[in-house]
């Protein structure tokens, strides 16, 4: 990572790649639905030119100290852009990060974020070299704690108060999945 050019992954149904501008009115249609943002830690997007600095943003996390990668999850059979994924705050010493996703509400349901994170997992361990992935959960989010159970986290407690959005201080569950894990479920 460190500026380095997005890397493609590619699964059978997805192709995760580079968000440019033109995904801006998708990333949009996501982050600027306050009830697909409920769990996401962060408010609604109140229009396009915050999508098109989100872009940017996002492109950014490659050019810092403790880099970050976000890939768009595109669908192949039509090009439509479902979400994203992430692995962030990559401390290279510690062999750690942390992983993050969202889903168009369209989208859910259909195993797509399974297979993104199983493709962006697999590219980690071994291309980042990391023992330990790390996620924080609201503990309400039952869909998101099911597909983190589903790729092998073990919860490992309650961050009290750690996170603020909507006006409001939110508890998360504090979740990990080891190397060693992963390799113990054939990925």
């Amino acid at each position: 990572m460190g500026g380095a050019p997005l890397p493609l992954l590619e699964t059978p149904r997805l192709r995760l790649r580079e968000l440019t501008a033109a995904d801006a009115p998708a990333l949009l249609a996501i982050h600027g639905n306050a009830e697909a943002m409920r769990w996401y830690g962060a408010d609604p997007l109140p229009d396009l030119a915050a999508a098109h600095a989100l872009i940017e943003l996002f492109a950014g996390w490659r050019r810092l100290a403790n880099p970050g990668t976000r890939w768009g999850l595109e669908r192949k059979a039509d090009g439509a852009l479902l979400g994203t994924a992430w692995l962030f705050n990559w401390n290279r010493g510690w062999r750690r990060c942390t992983t993050g996703y969202e889903l168009a509400p369209f989208a859910q349901g259909e195993g797509y974020m399974r297979e993104a994170l199983t493709a962006i997992f697999k590219w980690g361990f071994a291309q980042m070299d990391l023992n330990r992935i790390e996620a924080q959960i609201d503990p309400r989010n039952e869909p998101s704690l099911r597909l983190a159970r589903k790729l092998g986290f073990v919860e490992e407690g309650l961050l009290r108060e750690v996170a603020r959005w909507g006006d409001a201080q939110h508890d998360l569950l504090m979740l990990s999945l080891l190397r060693r894990d992963w390799l113990a479920t054939g990925c």
